[in-house]
């Protein structure tokens, strides 16, 4: 265990190093969400047991704290991004009742599309400037839903641990 002024108790935990903060925001179902400090493997896949150093832990704050300040713009990116790969992969399941043998669910927009995005499972933070945000996707609870932000900008959206 190591201590950080940011941080507080940084640990090893079930996914590598995690914080003694913890994220929550009104338009997420859950709060207390738990934030993972760098990598949960190596390259060589192995698990890794050395705690981020100090320099690595404020930069991981400066990271988050910006992720925070623009918490706006990335919510929006979310909600738009997941809407868009709804559109683009799921609603021809979804909005069909041949194919799901279901009512059709009429997600028209992403104001339809929210309630389903609302329970984040994890935010890992990781080297020069980038984020993941791991959403458990009501739609498909399977492969779910992982935003990798960086520069404060969404670089990739895909299945978690697909980013």
């Amino acid at each position: 265990m190591t201590t950080h002024p940011y941080w507080g108790k940084v640990e090893q935990d079930w996914a590598g190093f995690s914080a003694e903060i913890t994220f929550s925001h009104p338009f997420f179902n859950n709060s207390g969400v738990e934030i993972f400090l760098g990598e949960e493997y190596d390259e060589d896949g192995e698990e890794i047991d050395e705690a981020p150093t100090e320099n690595m832990l404020s930069a991981f704050a400066d990271t988050y704290r910006d992720f925070l300040d623009n918490i706006e713009n990335g919510l929006n990116a979310i909600q738009h991004g997941a809407f868009e790969r709804y559109q683009k992969l799921y609603a021809k399941y979804y909005e069909d009742p041949l194919q799901s043998g279901q009512p059709a669910m009429n997600i028209n927009n992403v104001e339809q599309h929210n309630p389903h995005i609302r329970e984040i499972m994890y935010i890992r933070i990781l080297d020069e400037d980038t984020l993941k945000v791991s959403i458990r996707y009501a739609l498909d609870t399977e492969h779910g839903l992982e935003f990798k932000f960086t520069g404060g900008k969404v670089a990739a959206l895909g299945g978690i641990a697909e980013t």
